[in-house]
């Protein structure tokens, strides 16, 4: 079966960062630093390197700031560079705006995850598509969206990025996918529940951080919205069961040579920019001296 190449992009961005206030009064909590890049950035450059060249960025009014990072470089900052002779850091920042085509839609309709999607329907259309969050991400070798799109044209379907679960409170803050194993780290899957506990989850695998949906997530979407009771959140999980209980394949991959990065509260946004700074060229050894003086 000849699939259609995955090209588009999907990234939700309008959450309001209240778990970081006051920094996100003005700041979009997706533009928060790791190290010398604000966190959406890494998302959109994973994107790309898994060849996507359209990205649907769905924001809310406070997230100017996004569109200015990925807009060309304002005339001031590029002739300070310039004339500074800062011509590496010049062209590092004038790339930032040719990673992709970019299109901005203000995010609209009830609270949750499905809205963003149904958003972007008209952008869409009847191509594939990934859908990203732009505040979590699986730091991987190959990286999580190459692995998806490679799943994805070896079995078609729709393809959930997956992690294993690393301790109790996982159970209570994630969806948990069930099913059958088909090869090693995936699975077709026949069920998907929200939040379970640990005693009423299918598997230890959980749905984080990623998808790939084919065109067909917007029909059941759609279905799913035309009977939402008010004010009832308007997640994508009820309609992704009602397909997999229709017959199309759902897959979870396990995404393999990958840690999960969960930057939404203060704790864990404060362990990944640790690890990423322990990883950058430029300041991971006098970091790593810093860090060890601590507990000399």
């Amino acid at each position: 079966m000849n699939k259609k190449p995955v090209t588009k992009a999907v990234i939700a961005a309008a959450g309001f960062g209240t778990r970081f206030l006051p920094q996100t009064k003005a700041m979009p909590k997706e533009m928060l630093p790791l190290v010398d890049k604000p966190i959406i950035q890494y998302i959109v450059e994973e994107l790309v390197g898994a060849g996507i060249e359209d990205i649907v960025i769905v924001t809310g009014y406070h997230k100017r700031a996004i569109e200015d990072h990925f807009d060309y470089i304002s005339t001031d900052l590029r002739l300070s560079l310039k004339n500074s002779g800062k011509i590496e850091l010049l062209e590092a920042t004038k790339r930032i705006s040719d990673l992709a085509n970019f299109a901005y839609i203000r995010q609209k309709g009830p609270y949750g995850n499905a809205t963003p999607i149904l958003n972007a329907e008209h952008l869409i259309g009847d191509e594939p598509f990934i859908f990203a969050f732009a505040d979590d991400f699986v730091d991987a070798t190959p990286t999580r969206f190459k692995q998806l799109v490679s799943a994805y044209e070896q079995h078609g379907g729709m393809i959930l990025t997956c992690v294993r679960a690393n301790n109790d409170a996982d159970y209570e803050r994630y969806g948990f996918v069930g099913g059958t194993e088909i090869e090693e780290g995936l699975i077709k899957m026949n069920k998907i529940i929200e939040k379970p506990g640990k005693d009423f989850a299918p598997s230890d695998l959980a749905s984080v951080s990623g998808y790939l949906f084919t065109p067909l997530i917007f029909k059941y979407l759609h279905q799913t919205s035309s009977s939402l009771e008010t004010g009832k959140e308007f997640t994508m999980q009820p309609s992704i069961q009602k397909m997999m209980d229709d017959g199309h394949d759902i897959f979870g991959l396990e995404i393999k040579n990958g840690k999960f990065y969960d930057t939404g509260n203060k704790l864990e946004y404060i362990k990944t920019v640790v690890d990423f700074a322990l990883k950058h060229e430029d300041i991971k050894d006098d970091f790593s001296d810093y860090l060890k003086s601590l507990f000399d």
